[in-house]
């Protein structure tokens, strides 16, 4: 007797995949009948964020806690030899006269790791630079014609009658009790100009935490940074103007990429998606400086890409049923793009989440402002871009309709000819 043949192995089960068990159907969800909830979600939180500017600089002094890169100003970084609490060594560094002092812990080294920021570039205050003028009235014989100092500044332009040694004029200056870094003759020599560079507020802020709470009570200054008032604010100018300019590129591309439906929906989003990301800085005051910008700016070119993806496949699919209602095909463009848009988006957002949660310093702020802004520019991919596309592809149609002959109606059939 022949053996019988092996019986082929039954068929794998239809396993779903992940695209399969998001969406099964492409219309799952409906998205464009909820466009009001949505829209009035996004209205309320962009009107948070103008909202939030008067309220910020009443209770807080400033919209923004705007970084060095912004206002000016100097930041150290103070590593002490044993716990010390912020109010104390805050207080010790106003002693030495510089007011206004941020001081927080850094990263996760407890209250042995300081930020100290000032809003001082330099030791001198325009009180003391009163005094250097007056005590540089006369040095040598010869008189001060000039003397230019601006706050925040760490130049001090001086002029005499005469030629002056430049070291009789170092002592002159350390005698009014001023610490210089440079002191040099400046321009042609008839001027007898000089130019003074001040030292930073690092030595007079070291010497006054160590007189307070001990001589052996700072390890280490690992860094300094100093930014004047004037390049914070050209820095800040720039960021801004950089800002803008992404938008208009942007919509210069989406003019030549789509039509005029499409390209407002994406300018809306992406203003949008700037505007609530500002809106968690203005809420958790967290330090808003030249990363942030940068992160906002990768914020806008990752939610126009997303926008793009999801508008590309609303054409495709309006092209092709042009039978179906507008609000029907979008509907279902949104779900057949839903599993790419949450697969791509969850990427990132874990990326940028692990930096925030396990980063320090700026790579933390990138990535807190890289994770706001993943989530809201998914959102306004969705919920933002699409209705407005809604929005001016009936409105286009009315007009349209409005321009043809009877009032919009359609022109009647006509009948089939008589043989």
């Amino acid at each position: 007797m022949a053996k019988d043949k092996d019986k082929a192995a039954p068929a794998p089960a239809n396993v779903p995949t992940f695209t399969e068990a998001f969406h099964p159907s492409k219309d799952r969800w409906d998205f464009v009948g909820k466009n009001k909830l949505w829209v009035g979600i996004s209205v309320t939180l962009v009107s948070l964020t103008f909202l939030m500017v008067p309220i910020n600089w009443k209770l807080r002094g400033a919209p923004l806690n705007w970084g060095i890169d912004f206002r000016g100003g100097t930041e150290m970084r103070v590593e002490l030899a044993r716990e010390v609490e912020p109010g104390p060594l805050r207080d010790a560094v106003e002693s030495s006269g510089y007011h206004g002092a941020d001081v927080v812990a850094f990263g996760g080294e407890g209250k042995k790791a300081y930020l100290v920021r000032l809003p001082q570039v330099t030791t001198l205050s325009p009180e003391k630079a009163k005094g250097l003028e007056k005590a540089l009235g006369t040095v040598a014989g010869k008189a001060l014609k000039r003397f230019t100092f601006k706050e925040g500044s760490d130049k001090v332009d001086l002029k005499f009658d005469g030629d002056l040694p430049e070291t009789e004029l170092a002592a002159a200056i350390k005698g009014a009790g001023v610490e210089t870094l440079l002191v040099r003759k400046f321009g042609r020599a008839e001027d007898h100009a000089f130019e003074i560079t001040l030292s930073g507020v690092e030595k007079g802020v070291t010497d006054a935490i160590k007189a307070k709470l001990g001589a052996d009570i700072i390890s280490q200054v690992p860094s300094v940074e100093t930014v004047g008032a004037k390049a914070g604010k050209q820095l800040r100018d720039d960021g801004l103007r950089s800002l803008l300019y992404a938008i208009l590129l942007i919509m210069v591309y989406i003019a030549v990429r789509f039509d005029f439906r499409y390209g407002p929906g994406t300018v809306i989003a992406l203003l949008h998606d700037a505007l609530i990301t500002v809106l968690a800085y203005e809420l958790t005051y967290r330090e808003f400086s030249l990363t942030t910008l940068a992160a906002i700016l990768t914020i806008i070119g990752y939610s126009m890409n997303d926008t793009i993806v999801v508008f590309d496949r609303i054409r495709e699919n309006a092209a092709r049923a042009r039978d179906k209602k507008f609000e029907v095909t979008v509907n279902e463009s949104i779900n057949e793009t839903m599993s790419r848009t949450v697969l791509t988006s969850l990427t990132v957002f874990i990326s940028a989440a692990a930096m925030w949660f396990f980063g320090k310093g700026v790579i933390a702020d990138f990535g807190f402002a890289m994770t706001v802004g993943t989530v809201i520019g998914t959102y306004s991919s969705i919920f933002i871009a699409s209705p407005a596309l809604i929005w001016l592809h009936n409105k286009m149609a009315a007009s349209q309709a409005a321009r043809r002959p009877g009032g919009g109606k359609a022109p009647p059939k006509r009948a089939a000819a008589q043989v």
